[in-house]
């Protein structure tokens, strides 16, 4: 399994609305994508930063 990770700066009161777009767009987005296994996503408690990390089958699949 590979992983890659994204790291996002936020603005301020934002996570709900981050929450939405990943739900919506990015997750089923990723879905169609060939390999693509889950995403974790991780939000600091001030809101203002947030961490992505897909994980995938190869690393041929992570890097497209």
């Amino acid at each position: 399994m590979f992983a890659r990770r994204v790291y996002m700066h936020l603005k301020p009161n934002c996570v709900a609305e981050l929450t939405q777009k990943l739900d919506k767009e990015v997750i089923p987005m990723l879905r169609k994508l060939k390999g693509f296994q889950d995403e974790i996503t991780f939000v600091n408690q001030s809101g203002t930063e947030a961490f992505a990390i897909s994980l995938w089958d190869r690393a041929e699949s992570a890097e497209a």
